[in-house]
């Protein structure tokens, strides 16, 4: 696989959804942005949940995803509900 199973939160599971999403690197991750990489994992498997999202955006902030703020989290729990 590749280094993303060293950020925070990003296990093997989410690694491999990464992947074949073509996520292949936290520099890329970085770039889309917690939102638009859980669109593309969503768009291969619509039964990802919400914590993949919340685990995403905590990797990209380096914190565990329970860590989020509850204004991260309302935000990230509105972009999933509108999905």
């Amino acid at each position: 696989m590749s280094e993303l199973h060293n950020l925070m939160n990003i296990g093997s599971y989410i690694e491999e959804k990464l992947y074949a999403a073509g996520i292949y690197d936290e520099k890329t991750l970085r770039e889309l942005g917690s939102k638009e990489a859980f669109l593309k994992i969503r768009t291969m498997d619509d039964t990802v949940c919400i914590r993949v999202l919340y685990a995403l955006e905590g990797a990209l902030q380096g914190i565990k995803d329970s860590q989020l703020s509850a204004s991260d989290k309302a935000d990230l729990k509105a972009f999933f509900k509108s999905l």
